[in-house]
């Protein structure tokens, strides 16, 4: 079994970078890149650190079944939820090896919000809303969006997703490099 391709494969699934699981897991950068590369075999103890900051158990890591790349459509029910429990955030393709791109469907119910933290990470965002409307802060510029508006911003800016109405929102989302 090739684990370097494994775990890369799982960590893009799960659209984590590498700097992101180093930090959570407590293991260098670089020693996640060598094992990804198969430049060096991590310890059994450094592999339980890095899929436990994943999360993903052992046996799951060399059970799962890798979906191909050949895959092209999805049912509603094949879309992985990323959501809270409260936001719902439904990514296409969550299985496709290699995957450059994170594409979105959320859906925020009212009083539903990201978090009090803004949220930050490498990359572009970008999206459009469906329905109802939500307000989205992005550095120190803030705006309410409704259906029909869009919105595009580089992560690195701190951001936030907030829905002060009454009704759902939905929006649909596209954000490069994939962080889901």
């Amino acid at each position: 079994m090739d684990v370097g391709k494994r775990l890369k494969s799982i960590r893009l699934m799960r659209g984590i970078s590498q700097r992101e699981l180093a930090k959570i897991s407590g293991v260098t950068n670089s020693m996640i890149s060598q094992i990804e590369q198969n430049q060096v075999n991590p310890s059994v103890g450094s592999l339980k650190k890095i899929l436990d900051a994943i999360p993903i158990s052992m046996g799951e890591f060399f059970t799962l079944e890798m979906e191909s790349d050949d895959k092209i459509f999805y049912t509603e029910e094949e879309l992985t939820d990323l959501g809270d429990g409260l936001v719902k955030m439904l990514l296409v393709g969550s299985k496709h090896n290699g995957r450059k791109l994170a594409i979105l469907r959320e859906v925020y119910p009212a009083g539903a919000d990201t978090g009090t933290e803004f949220i930050q990470h490498e990359g572009e965002e970008g999206g459009i809303i469906i329905r109802g409307e939500i307000e989205i802060t992005v550095g120190s510029k803030s705006k309410v969006l409704k259906a029909g508006d869009s919105y595009y911003f580089e992560t690195r800016r701190p951001h936030r997703f907030r829905n002060k109405s009454k009704e759902e929102c939905e929006l649909i989302s596209a954000a490069t490099p994939p962080t889901f």
